[in-house]
């Protein structure tokens, strides 16, 4: 989520919402005791009850992580109010120190992608150390806070890491009339099979954030058959961008709408002169002001992907459609009071029709906030030692790629036109 002008002094502090404990019902593990005179069976729960767990993949997951049997404790008064939570963790969490080395990919239609990877891990690890693959939210780059803990996280962990930043964002070059969008997979899978084609040895594994995690979603559903990710884990997750775009404008939410409409708006003034020659196609002036997003992606957005209306757009584009085809483990992590992803479009029955997926959904968390946890309130979200469980889980058991090449250096050089600098 992108910075704007507020403050969190500027209004008193909400009361803490009641929230009411999300239980999981899936029946509790037992232990049975044999004895020579009896046999008795225990009891043993699978996690904490302030935490809701399902998905068809539960049974095959749940011995993964090492925390969810603790209860999740937000922050005192920072974590006890969504928007105290939302706004605190966009605005006052630390930013890890972190250098990157960006390389950028030229499409098939003349645009461009900038991959930013941590320096020197080129040199430091080895060809088939595995790569996680971050997807940020709508305007986030390599810059953000939850991306770079979440990096630093995986490299302690001795994980290769790049930031797929989406074209516009993370001062990333635009080349044609395209910025990021929910609905365009072919930019992941250029990225995907670039990065494979890039380390044939190692396993690969994506996780995005918000609007990040719908992209990734609607990749894995669209591209269930020829997918080359081992794993996958989506946080904050829309799904349902229609149930989304009408939250986003009531009540309080307005002030993330204006937050996002600016941070789109400040993309799209530095590259609006590669739309002006089509402006018959693009209100451009609507675009360099909008008054809402919803405003922005009617003028701008649609048009580039060839939608007939916002709705049609919004309606096309929504994650939770694709995610029974994922083939793929995925893990999706909801906080059940998110003011941008509301719960209520989380996809829950298919999730648990889907022998692939398990879903967490937490009481409390805002969007990208989840202040809890030993690191917080400025630490990283409590969220990502609970990723790096379920990756390093896949990964233990993950069987190598095979290479499809001989020579990975000529498959490199001869991808498509690739720019480096230091960031």
């Amino acid at each position: 989520m992108a910075r704007a002008p507020l403050s969190l002094t500027s209004k008193a502090p909400l009361p803490p919402p009641t929230i009411t404990p999300l239980r999981h019902q899936r029946s509790p593990i037992t232990t049975v005791r044999v004895s020579a005179t009896a046999v008795t069976t225990t009891a043993m729960p699978d996690h904490h009850p302030t935490l809701e767990i399902s998905g068809g993949a539960v049974d095959r997951f749940l011995p993964a992580f090492k925390s969810l049997h603790l209860p999740y404790k937000p922050f005192p008064i920072v974590g006890w109010n969504r928007h105290i939570e939302t706004i605190f963790a966009a605005f006052f969490r630390k930013v890890p120190h972190v250098r990157y080395r960006r390389e950028c990919l030229r499409t098939k239609d003349a645009g461009t992608i900038a991959l930013d990877w941590a320096s020197d891990d080129h040199r430091s690890l080895p060809a088939d150390a595995p790569i996680l693959i971050l997807l940020p939210g709508l305007t986030g780059g390599s810059q953000d806070s939850y991306v770079k803990h979440m990096l630093v996280k995986a490299r302690s962990k001795g994980w290769r890491v790049v930031v797929f930043n989406s074209r516009g964002c993370g001062d990333s070059p635009v080349t044609t009339p395209q910025l990021q969008s929910a609905s365009f997979p072919g930019d992941t899978c250029h990225v995907v099979d670039h990065v494979s084609s890039r380390y044939p040895k190692a396993n690969i594994y994506a996780a995005g954030w918000s609007l990040g995690g719908n992209i990734l979603v609607n990749y894995l559903g669209r591209k269930a058959n020829n997918c080359a990710l081992t794993g996958a884990v989506s946080l904050c997750n829309p799904f349902d961008l229609v149930i989304a775009d009408e939250n986003l404008r009531k009540g309080f939410n307005n002030i993330y709408d204006r937050a996002l409409r600016e941070a789109l708006c400040r993309i799209f003034t530095k590259h609006a002169p590669l739309f002006e020659d089509i402006e018959d196609k693009y209100n451009v002036q609507v675009g360099l002001n909008p008054q809402t997003v919803r405003e922005y992606d009617e003028a701008i957005t649609r048009v580039a992907l060839g939608f007939k209306s916002v709705d049609d757009y919004y309606s096309n584009s929504c994650s939770c459609h694709v995610i029974q085809h994922v083939r793929i483990p995925l893990l999706c992590i909801q906080a059940a009071n998110d003011p941008i992803a509301p719960i209520e479009g989380t996809p829950r029955e298919d999730i648990k029709g889907n022998p692939n997926c398990m879903l967490i959904v937490t009481p409390q968390g805002g969007h990208l906030g989840w202040v809890a946890g030993d690191e917080a309130p400025f630490g990283a979200p409590w969220t990502d030692n609970v990723v790096m469980d379920f990756l390093e889980h896949l990964q233990k058991d993950a069987p190598k790629p095979q290479e499809n090449s001989s020579n990975a250096e000529d498959v490199q050089q001869g991808s498509e036109d690739l720019h480096q600098a230091k960031v």
